[in-house]
């Protein structure tokens, strides 16, 4: 198969689709691979290192788009590469449709074939494609928080684990799987005032025994939400429901209720998030100001550790890549009930039914057994 990896255009994304490693491993499968010139630019990796893997540079986004029939990506295509896509091609890449009608109508208008990682999916639950940069971005959330609580940031001007004699920052974090739990951790680690609250009674009494009770752990229902975010300084909001819009869990009232200065961030914008008040920010203008509340909602957080972010993506997403690439979808997913899962969009056609009852879109079930 003759595969394509393109410079990613999303604002400040420097993450890319393959590193070295895996273009080496693919052309020794016998697949062909083209890379954007300047592709790794942003996290050192230069086109030299992508030619020695065996890769071939073609100078254009469209140069790559023309010559392949798999592209890998990072980030949901914008309008500009939607436009280069034929039905003859594979996109696999994050999609996160069910917040983005315009994206999903343009991919079906392609006619070609959209893999999400994000809904990969094996029968134990886990997302293993999505899991890296939810590690990242629930990371990053406490420490982006943790800056932003700054008053040269437009914060209250609290210290996140406070010093003796001084109160703790109190962070809550609503929605507690992967990226929840790496936001306490952090948040944790920094000495600050946890609660962490879920929907799940067993998740709360697993963090209850991972943290040796030194959180607070609530159920998730509208009471405790409300009581605990109007007293936090900063609000980490994790919620994911695989494939589909996240639910609104912290409104405008409870926003307006909260001390100005406080810091709220959304890990979950990319799927509409769970803040009633956040909309998608870029890594160029991060934030906003709700009722006096800091508000930061990039949609690309593990952008901005691009490197890292990069090589722990690889790392899954080359096994369904190679599959791809010596079965092709079809096969594929015949095989593997995980990938098939991942498959979005067939042939122009939408087959994930979330994403088309979030949308209101036809939905049309995917029939490749």
């Amino acid at each position: 198969m003759i595969i394509g990896v393109p410079k990613e255009i999303k604002n400040n994304e420097n993450r890319v689709g393959l590193v070295p490693g895996g273009v080496r491993q693919l052309v020794h499968d016998g697949h062909e691979v083209y890379v954007e010139t300047n592709a790794g630019y942003g996290i050192g990796i230069s086109d030299e290192d992508f030619i020695q893997a065996g890769a071939k540079i073609l100078g254009s986004l469209e140069d790559v788009f023309a010559k392949s029939t798999m592209i890998i990506k990072v980030k949901e295509p914008q309008a500009r590469e939607i436009a280069l896509l034929k039905p003859h091609h594979i996109l696999y890449t994050y999609l996160h449709l069910a917040a983005d009608e315009p994206q999903t109508r343009g991919l079906m208008e392609s006619g070609s074939t959209s893999i999400a990682y994000e809904t990969i999916q094996p029968a134990d639950g886990s997302l293993p494609l999505l899991t890296p940069m939810s590690e990242v971005a629930g990371r990053m959330a406490t420490q982006i928080g943790a800056a932003y609580l700054q008053i040269d940031h437009g914060g209250k001007g609290v210290l996140l684990g406070g010093v003796p004699g001084t109160r703790r920052a109190k962070v809550t974090v609503i929605g507690c799987g992967v990226a929840g739990t790496n936001a306490i951790k952090m948040a944790m680690g920094m000495g600050a005032d946890v609660t962490a609250i879920d929907l799940s009674t067993k998740r709360l009494a697993e963090l209850d025994d991972l943290f040796d009770n030194r959180i607070t752990t609530l159920f998730s229902n509208i009471e405790n939400i409300e009581t605990t975010v109007q007293e936090s300084d900063l609000v980490i909001g994790a919620v994911l429901v695989p494939g589909a819009k996240a639910p609104k869990l912290v409104t405008r009232d409870m926003i307006a209720k909260m001390e100005k200065g406080s810091v709220v961030v959304d890990i979950a914008v990319d799927q509409g998030g769970c803040i009633e008040t956040c909309k998608p920010t870029t890594h160029q203008d991060p934030t906003f100001l709700v009722d006096g509340v800091v508000h930061y909602c990039v949609a690309n957080m593990p952008g901005a550790v691009a490197k890292t972010s990069t090589f722990a993506l690889t790392n899954v997403t080359l096994k369904y890549a190679r599959m791809i690439a010596k079965y092709g979808v079809e096969e594929a997913a015949r095989m593997d009930a995980a990938f098939k899962k991942g498959i979005n969009i067939y042939k122009g056609k939408l087959v994930y039914k979330q994403v088309a009852d979030d949308l209101n879109l036809e939905y049309t079930p995917l029939n490749i057994d």
